[in-house]
């Protein structure tokens, strides 16, 4: 009683956070480790971890979740932080620390290690579910993070944090619904459960033993090349008309320096992209540290590279259906609609197409739940009600559901703010809020160190983001096709396409090796070994990593929403022929990594027949990776431009008809008045007179008035129902 600040400030000196003096950081350090008695950075982890699972078992947790609850309903905080001109680290201050809790103990008790005790695994277990139930006033977790982001971007809130808050929604997103490696495993499991044939291959296995081919140089490049060559009074080897061929799976050593290559080899090879073969995504949502970098091989000896395509090819039904309409058109002069079986009349090397199709058929889950949604659309009286599994997924869909709009509208507005190529406007919104000091820095040095964690700032939020977009659809994907397709199209409706596309519609080289960070400030190095003296040169040399593994994962995250949002879609595959993304995406080709290639490389194929003739023969080089990259359709002509199905007055049909899908799915499972309709009646005269009707504990007193009023006073035409109507 009495005192100034926020109820979270009085809640946080009793807890030791946040009170002033000494005890500010107490509880943080205490998370942390302890350092200060610790000798080594391994000491640091294994206490920090100790002490982490102590107090998540003396229910720290829950009493965070109850101060940041306070913190985000106190509208004295907000007010104040509305009407001021410049908001700075100081108006957060609360917040960060207990964001920055509430993090490191999710992320901690997230990651699972050889040597965890058996306790500790049950707690795993307990808090995972704990933040995936709709235990937090009836609702997950994650939905109090995306409330959080919806206040800060509707400018309700803006001096919330939204670096740490983008950050916690991530992890706990990726901790309640799992990362890639559950996901495949979930995926096995659903088809086994569905009957459907085994997946034909562990595509994060492929992905990770794919080889990065060499990028293809530009005609300006190409030109580039030329002219400086003619400076130098050399004549170039090369016409301009096409690419060279791919050298992905030659003969040449990828070891060698390339100052000692020869003349005769490509020029397109000596530009500026990445050399590099060891693939920086080992675990595909978190990055880890580069691994050694393997032994020099001698000479002599050759790399042995995989024979074979990496895919095996997939065959729809769709597609069967198709090649059967067409050789019967052909062949008889009539159709049989979907029957894939009959092959009367047909010449025998139709019988053989066939016979190889259906051996490469392969039926997607997403196929079997459009097509039980069709069925209990048809018939929702005798299939009965859908039995939902009540799934994390699930139960974050539901949630979600009634502001979706605004989650992703919220989110897609960040994205813009942190990209490197948008430009600051007035309206914009103000994400560096919890990286600007309350005092400009005045020194150069200040300066520098300002201007990294600003970049560092921006950085982490486009990380967040894109691997928090990704997880939901591949999550909501599996959950239900039409979870899926309902936010992708709010991500399209929003403008994702395009937003990506600008993103990278920049010196892609330049934002992979970025160098935003300062080793020596990294935790735990600077809390166990003695500072050294920073200097402007210092700061600008940066570290010695060849990428920056945080934009190199933020990139093939964008990559990967966008292949998600395009994929069968020839109105959205449209939009990227319309946005012009073929330059920039081949760009992007330039990064030597063949997890970004890959997914570059598929965004160009669907595009492909939509380019032009002039633009395959110019682009042979890139036609030809994707051929030897992307998995094939046995009978797709994304060379040829041919494509029945890319018919341009279809296009606004398409979207209409999966609007239409999408609400005719979210009515039937989730609207629970519609549901009232299909009730059964009860027409029996006893079984309605002899029911229990709840009547209010006054009505007795006023029955009599009530009588008079609804039937005494109301005239009763007897005749008229005697009247045939």
């Amino acid at each position: 009683r009495g005192r100034a600040g926020s109820p979270a400030r009085w809640k946080l000196e009793e807890l030791g956070v946040g009170g002033g003096g000494e005890d500010q950081f107490l509880c943080p350090t205490f998370l942390l480790g302890v350092f200060d008695e610790c000798d080594t950075e391994v000491d640091v982890l294994h206490w920090s971890r100790h002490n982490i699972f102590l107090l998540y078992d003396m229910g720290l947790f829950t009493a965070l979740l109850e101060l940041l609850s306070m913190e985000i309903d106190n509208s004295q905080a907000c007010s104040s932080a509305v009407r001021k001109p410049a908001i700075s680290l100081a108006d957060s201050t609360e917040l960060r620390v207990l964001l920055s809790i509430m993090y490191l103990m999710v992320e901690t008790v997230r990651v699972q290690t050889e040597d965890d005790r058996p306790e500790w695994r049950e707690a795993r277990e307990a808090f995972k579910n704990e933040l995936g139930s709709p235990l937090y006033n009836g609702e997950p977790f994650a939905l109090l993070l995306f409330t959080m982001v919806t206040k800060f971007c509707s400018m309700n809130a803006p001096h919330f944090p939204m670096k740490k808050v983008l950050l916690l929604l991530w992890k706990t997103i990726l901790f309640t619904l799992g990362g890639f490696e559950e996901l495949q495993e979930m995926k096995v499991r659903g088809r086994e459960r569905l009957c459907l044939t085994p997946l034909p291959e562990d595509s994060i296995k492929v992905v990770r033993a794919m080889r990065a081919a060499s990028p293809p140089a530009s005609a300006m490049e190409l030109i580039e090349q030329q002219q400086q060559q003619q400076k130098r009074g050399r004549r170039s080897r090369r016409p301009l008309v096409k690419q060279d061929s791919l050298d992905t799976y030659n003969e040449r050593d990828p070891f060698k320096n390339d100052d000692a290559r020869d003349e005769e080899e490509d020029p397109e090879d000596t530009d500026s992209g990445i050399e590099g073969e060891v693939d920086p995504l080992d675990r595909d949502v978190i990055i880890q540290p580069p691994p050694p970098p393997p032994p020099l091989r001698p000479p002599t000896e050759r790399v042995n590279f995989p024979k074979g395509l990496p895919w095996a090819p997939k065959v729809r039904e769709k597609d069967i259906e198709h090649f059967l309409e067409t050789s019967r058109n052909k062949f008889i002069g009539f159709t049989l609609g979907n029957d894939t079986e009959t092959l009367v009349g047909l010449p025998r090397p139709i019988h053989e197409s066939v016979k190889t199709l259906k051996l490469h058929k392969y039926v997607s889950i997403a196929e079997v739940q459009i097509k039980k949604e069709e069925e209990l659309q048809q018939c929702p009286l005798s299939l009965g009600e859908e039995e939902v599994e009540e799934t994390p997924a699930e139960i974050l869909y539901v949630g979600m559901l009634p502001n979706l709009s605004q989650y992703v509208i919220a989110l897609l507005k960040l994205l813009l703010a942190a990209a490197p190529t948008s430009k600051a406007k007035t309206d914009s919104i103000n994400i560096l809020a919890d990286v600007l000091p309350e005092e400009m820095p005045i020194t150069v040095l200040q300066s520098m160190k300002l201007g990294i964690d600003v970049n560092r700032h921006k950085e982490i939020i486009v990380k967040a983001i894109s691997a928090l977009l990704l997880l939901l659809l591949k999550h909501l994907k599996l959950s239900h096709i039409y979870q899926f397709e309902v936010v992708s199209q709010h991500l399209v409706f929003a403008n994702c396409i395009p937003l990506i596309l600008k993103f990278f519609n920049q010196n892609i080289m330049s934002y992979i090796s970025a160098k935003n960070s300062i080793c020596v400030l990294d935790f735990p190095h600077c809390v166990v070994h003695e500072m050294p003296e920073l200097t402007a040169e210092s700061l600008e040399a940066g570290d010695c990593s060849q990428f920056c593994w945080r934009n190199l994962f933020s990139c093939i995250n964008l990559l990967r929403i966008l292949n998600k949002l395009t994929k069968w879609k020839h109105s959205r595959t449209m939009m990227l022929v319309v946005f012009k993304s073929a330059p920039i995406l081949k760009r992007a080709l330039k990064v030597k990594q063949a997890m970004m290639q890959l997914y570059v490389l598929k965004l160009l194929k669907i595009q492909t027949k939509y380019l032009g003739r002039q633009w395959r023969k110019s682009n042979m080089k890139t036609m030809s990776a994707i051929y030897q990259k992307v998995r094939h359709r046995l009978n797709d002509d994304w060379a040829y431009g041919n494509d029945i199905d890319a018919r341009p007055w279809d296009f606004q049909a398409e979207e209409c008809a999966l609007r239409e899908n999408i609400e005719k799915f979210n009515s039937r499972r989730y609207d629970n008045s519609r549901n009232s309709d299909f009730t059964p009646v009860d027409n029996c005269l006893q079984s309605i007179l002899g029911q229990r009707v709840e009547l209010p504990e006054d009505f007795h007193y006023s029955y009599e008035i009530w009588l008079e009023r609804e039937v005494f006073s109301q005239p009763i035409q007897w005749e008229g129902l005697l009247q045939n109507p």
